[in-house]
């Protein structure tokens, strides 16, 4: 986490990771916003976020490129990989599994509801104690557009206080990217039993005792909401996906209660039943 402002981002993220049954969020943190660390405390006191301190910039000049001349310095890339090693081994013996990707994305199963239900169908499948990749999924944020039925898109008319906090509504980006073969198998995230690791990466594993498996994209994906990728497509050409939409009717009560409990405000309250799927 690094000069951090996605707020709302954030919250939804952290709520969208305890529906799917996370026992535990770990933030490796340099620098955020005021109102950030207000949203880190308000989780660490919960017991569901720990906060490790990585202050590698008071004493290295990091990198902010993924490439040297994207951003030269002393270590790559914002120390990532000093974090994801620190993060693999400090539970290694303390988690089954741990899932190491970003803030901005998020790997949803699509059949099942929840991580608990997932990995015993990915052990199944692919062996257990693996290591299980995730194809990535661009939802550009650039792009708003309303579901192809009748399904309200949030939060218009429901949530008017979410303009006023910093950072990006995930409900709100349901396009995505079409997987293309020049980034298929690129920038993908894991989730893996951190005995078995070895040497990890900003994308996968350089080593691992009983390798890795990709996860078939109709079992579960991963859903990143950030910039694009594919800066030349157009509206038309983006893929609706309505998977996080099926998260919505338990989300947003949960958001909303996180933003008035730690900022005090009640501004920002709507209907629990607002994004409620239409009946079939």
């Amino acid at each position: 986490m690094f000069d951090f402002t996605n707020v709302l981002q954030l919250v939804q993220s952290f709520e969208m990771l305890q529906l799917l049954g996370v026992n535990r969020v770990v933030v490796y943190k340099t620098s955020s916003s005021p109102e950030t660390q207000r949203i880190l405390d308000y989780y660490t006191n919960k017991g569901f976020v720990e906060v490790i301190p990585w202050s590698l910039s008071r004493f290295l000049n990091v990198s902010r490129g993924w490439l040297p001349e994207h951003g030269p310095g002393d270590i790559h890339y914002l120390g990532q990989i000093p974090a994801l090693s620190d993060c693999v081994y400090r539970y290694m013996y303390q988690s089954r599994y741990v899932a190491l990707h970003d803030m901005d994305e998020l790997i949803l199963p699509q059949s099942v509801n929840s991580w608990s239900e997932l990995l015993p169908l990915l052990e199944n499948r692919y062996g257990a104690d693996k290591c299980y990749m995730f194809e990535n999924n661009v939802f550009p944020i650039t792009v708003t557009l309303r579901p192809p039925n009748s399904q309200p898109l949030p939060p218009q008319g429901c949530c008017p206080g979410w303009h006023n906090v910093s950072g990006v509504n995930i409900l709100a980006h349901l396009y995505h990217e079409p997987i293309i073969s020049e980034t298929h198998y690129s920038n993908f995230k894991i989730i893996v039993n951190p005995r078995a690791v070895v040497i990890p990466t900003v994308h996968g594993l350089r080593g691992s005792q009983k390798g890795c498996s990709w996860v078939n994209r109709n079992i579960a994906r991963m859903y990143h909401t950030r910039a694009p990728r594919q800066t030349q497509l157009t509206p038309d050409k983006l893929i609706y996906d309505g998977r996080l939409l099926s998260y919505s009717t338990r989300l947003t009560p949960n958001v909303n209660t996180v933003f008035t409990e730690s900022f005090k405000t009640q501004e920002i309250l709507c209907f629990e039943n607002c994004f409620a799927p239409p009946a079939e």
